[in-house]
């Protein structure tokens, strides 16, 4: 999921995804590649701006996080929370999923293939590095870009934006106690004070700053508000592309010397992808949730809020970290597979609103 490219939640259900958002794997593989050959151009120069921090913080990488996630975060609507109880079945589901499963699910994909499995075809020392990222990048549920998900299964407006606030205000509480957890049941050292920063630095201040100017704006009117968030969103993809740039150009080398890394790195993220997208929809139909519910659920469920996952990773481990790349192997492989998930969930639809009774299966009653 970028978080980038969120649409309001009431765009018509099947609205097409933007160029960006359908392409976003290309834009980032193009960025890769240009920021491996800058590295290699002009490494002095990336260098200073590596050396660019205060207080332990690289002001760039602050400043881009900041503009990625602000306007995405502005969209994000906290007075939808009472929508909660339309779909009380659904929302305890996505959260079992998010919060109970999908973090420990993925350190223990990681304890498996990157401690183990992969082990001897990774750099020894990065091997913690790597666990780490993988746990940054499960710790924090989508946000935004499962607005796009949901319009594309014709999922429920106002449970999606319920979900995706709920999850927004629990991640503030949440995420630095499970990813601490995490890492101290994998053996690996935890930074605490880093940790908390990175929460307050980049996601508490920017959600304050977001919903300040959501107000600001909304208060001229939803036409206003719309024109102004879709021009700052050039701004956000920039600020994003820029991101991978720069992460790249430290990256190169490493990259370079074990290309393998990257596809080995993908693969206890697809499994974990597949794994709780299937968990959640299951689970929303065991339960009687309707399909339009378990969308939006299962999707939610399978994607990762990676902005903070990158700039948590950057700011525990720097640049050049294993850690920092895992949580960009998330991002390269986004789009695709939850295009996959999508079209899953919407060939699947029809099974979905069976239900047996005793003499044959009747589709769902208001489905």
């Amino acid at each position: 999921m970028s978080q980038l490219c969120a649409v309001a939640c009431a765009a018509p259900a099947k609205a097409p995804m933007s160029t960006f958002e359908r392409y976003l794997s290309i834009w980032v593989a193009l960025c890769i590649g240009a920021g491996i050959v800058l590295g290699r151009i002009a490494p002095d120069s990336f260098q200073a701006i590596g050396r660019f921090e205060v207080a332990q913080v690289n002001i760039p990488v602050g400043v881009l996080i900041w503009v990625m996630i602000i306007p995405m975060l502005a969209k994000v609507d906290f007075g939808a929370l009472h929508e909660v109880r339309r779909h009380v079945r659904g929302i305890a589901v996505t959260l079992a999923v998010n919060w109970l499963v999908k973090p420990f699910s993925m350190a223990l994909l990681g304890w498996i293939f990157v401690r183990h499995l992969f082990a001897p075809l990774l750099p020894p020392g990065q091997i913690d590095s790597y666990l780490s990222g993988l746990i940054l990048l499960a710790a924090a549920p989508c946000t935004a870009m499962v607005f796009v998900w949901s319009r594309l299964t014709g999922g429920d407006p106002l449970f999606t934006v319920s979900q995706v606030a709920l999850n927004d205000t629990i991640m503030v509480f949440a995420f630095a106690p499970i990813v601490g957890l995490l890492l101290g049941v994998s053996e690996i050292a935890v930074p605490w004070s880093t940790l908390l920063a990175s929460v307050i630095l980049y996601v508490v201040i920017p959600l304050g700053l977001a919903q300040a100017l959501r107000r600001r704006l909304l208060a001229r009117g939803a036409a206003h508000f719309d024109a102004v968030l879709q021009r700052i969103g050039t701004g956000s993809i920039a600020a994003l592309l820029a991101m991978l740039v720069l992460l790249f150009a430290f990256q190169g080398p490493a990259i370079v010397a074990q290309p393998l890394v990257i596809a080995l790195l993908a693969v206890p993220i697809l499994v974990q992808v597949f794994f709780n997208a299937a968990l959640a929809y299951f689970l929303n139909r065991a339960v009687g949730e309707q399909h339009n519910v378990a969308g939006p659920s299962a999707l939610i469920g399978a994607s990762n809020f990676f902005e903070l996952a990158v700039a948590a990773a950057i700011g525990l481990y720097g640049f050049r970290s294993g850690a920092a790349l895992a949580t960009v192997v998330g991002v390269l492989i986004e789009v695709p597979v939850m295009l996959l998930v999508v079209q899953v969930v919407n060939r699947s639809k029809g099974w979905y609103e069976m239900r047996r009774s005793p003499g044959a299966a009747q589709p769902t009653e208001g489905a």
